[in-house]
């Protein structure tokens, strides 16, 4: 069925015109999704606040002020007699030194100390392998779920992570069913004892189970991105709300800036209109949905929007004096100057996964520079691999962690030019769904066309032999890098697990390749040159 997205207004009036006025329910869901390990302030980049620009109240978010956010709505409306619940749609892990040192510890405490309700897994929860969960999962008495997993025969796991859950809200039955994208076994680390299964397929069987023990009121927490919760509204029956993450995309009632209304309402294949919220990244806002339910489980009425988490919201002074406490360790040797740039390094997700992007031309011309002299033409790092972008000015190692915050190492290997164009490929086969596949190369030059099937997109590439630019051969065997991560397989990169020829994967960390690489090329100046170019 075709998605159906109307305005708000007209859907609630079709709504309450439908629906019986007595033995209605009201619940109010906040939510986030995809801190990554956003535990400190942010600035407006999406990297780690520096303490002196949080106090001239420059930053956003950070758990103290989410902690805030979640007291200021929960408290008056507990008080009040309404019933409220605290959802995270998934990716508390990886993205700033809090979970390099911590590994998801400080994410548990934060979360158990803030109240959460419901936690779905995200594909980052995942990368440090199943054992990697143990420390959130230790920390938190909520549940956290993934219902389109199975997880029985992985002994880490087994037991610890649910299907589904019924959350008693004041004597209220609220059903959270859960699911992950398949993606994640080759963006993550899930290992072969974690089992995927389709995501419409388990969320409808969840829906099933639930609505034969009486549950009328179900709520999907999922961490799949907007298209595919378009796809599971569309499909699966018996679903009342969906509360995504993945897709960083940002829901707003009113901001013209915004990736969608707030909320998104599709219809289900009976025609009931199932409202879809996703609330950016970064601890940045927070979302707040309220939902009516008549007495028989119908949403009657849906409306919110996402609360900016800015110098306006007071962080909260217990929550914000362990964050200090715990960064204590980390900030001293990421205060550290390691350059300085002369212009903003663009390392946006919407520019890095579709184009040549700045911070990936750095990333990859450090990269190369330096294993060059080890006989290697090409670099290509994964567009998914940077996570933020780098103000003017000077640089310090925590900017540059920030950016790349996977530990990755880097690999060298020999490959020929015929699998070197199945790795340019894979790297454009998924653009339109923002894939982090997306090659940002040095030493390589290609034009690509978005309009060809995935398969047969690379029009052309070049190889940079020594000054000169000579087509790829597919005879010929080239010298790559990249990071370890790719190099296992990881975003589809499987040619590069295959066929790889003398590979080493245990070379230097990549963020200090790229910090190394801004202090001998200081001050940097950011550019774009053309070497991603796409056919007319």
């Amino acid at each position: 069925m075709t998605a159906r997205i109307l305005g708000t207004t007209a859907i609630i009036a079709a709504l309450s015109a439908s629906a019986p006025a007595h033995a209605e329910t009201t619940l109010h869901i906040l939510h986030i999704n995809d801190l990554h390990s956003r535990i400190q302030p942010i600035n407006r980049f999406d990297s780690t606040c520096p303490a002196e620009d949080d106090a001239a109240g420059e930053c956003f978010g950070g758990v103290a002020r989410i902690a805030t956010a979640v007291d200021s709505l929960r408290g008056p409306l507990v008080a009040a007699g309404e019933n409220v619940i605290v959802l995270d749609a998934g990716d508390q892990y990886q993205g700033s030194l809090f979970f390099t040192t911590y590994r998801g510890a400080a994410a548990g405490e934060f979360m158990e100390a803030i109240g959460f309700d419901a936690m779905a897994l995200g594909n980052h929860e995942f990368n440090n392998g199943p054992e990697g969960l143990l420390p959130l999962l230790d920390k938190v008495s909520f549940p956290v779920l993934s219902g389109n997993l199975d997880v029985t025969g992985d002994p880490t796991l087994n037991g610890r992570v649910q299907d589904h859950v019924v959350l008693d809200v004041n004597g209220m039955q609220v059903g959270i069913i859960a699911a992950l994208t398949r993606d994640t076994q080759e963006i993550s680390s899930p290992g072969p004892n974690v089992i995927f299964q389709d995501e419409i397929d388990a969320l409808q069987a969840d829906v099933d189970a639930l609505t034969a023990q009486g549950v009328d009121k179900i709520i999907a927490l999922t961490h799949v991105g907007l298209p595919a919760d378009i796809r599971i509204a569309e499909a699966v029956t018996g679903i009342d709300v969906i509360v995504g993450g993945h897709s960083h995309s940002y829901l707003s009632q009113n901001d013209p800036r915004r990736d969608g209304p707030y909320p998104l309402w599709i219809s289900n294949p009976e025609g009931a209109l199932v409202p879809i919220v996703q609330a950016y990244a970064y601890s940045k806002y927070l979302g707040h949905l309220e939902v009516t339910f008549d007495d028989a489980g119908n949403v009657v009425y849906a409306e919110g929007n996402t609360m900016l988490l800015d110098a306006s919201v007071t962080p909260d002074a217990t929550i914000a004096a362990r964050v200090a406490e715990l960064a204590g360790p980390i900030e001293t040797a990421m205060a550290e100057i390691v350059g300085e740039t002369t212009g903003f390094v663009e390392g946006d997700r919407a520019v890095c996964r579709v184009t040549e992007c700045a911070m990936g031309n750095l990333v990859a011309d450090a990269m190369l520079d330096r294993v060059r002299d080890q006989g290697i033409q090409i670099a290509i790092a994964n567009g998914g691999g940077l996570r933020a972008s780098i103000d003017a000015g000077e640089v310090t190692m925590g900017e540059v962690f920030t950016v790349l915050p996977f530990q990755n190492t880097l690999a060298t290997f020999q490959m020929t030019g015929a699998d070197v164009l199945a790795a340019l490929e894979n790297g454009v086969s998924e653009v339109a769904e923002g894939a982090g596949r997306f090659p940002q190369v040095a030493g390589l030059r290609f034009v690509w066309n978005p309009a060809a099937e995935p398969g047969a997109r690379i029009v052309s590439a070049e190889v940079d032999m020594g000054g000169t630019w000579s087509p790829l051969d597919p005879a010929a065997v080239y010298g790559v890098v990249s990071n370890n991560f790719m190099r296992g397989g990881g975003d589809g990169y499987r040619v590069f697990a295959n066929n790889a020829l003398n590979a080493y994967d245990y070379g230097p960390g990549l963020e200090e390749v790229a910090a190394t690489y801004l202090s001998q090329n200081s001050p940097y100046t950011p550019y774009t040159d053309g070497r991603i170019a796409t056919a007319e």
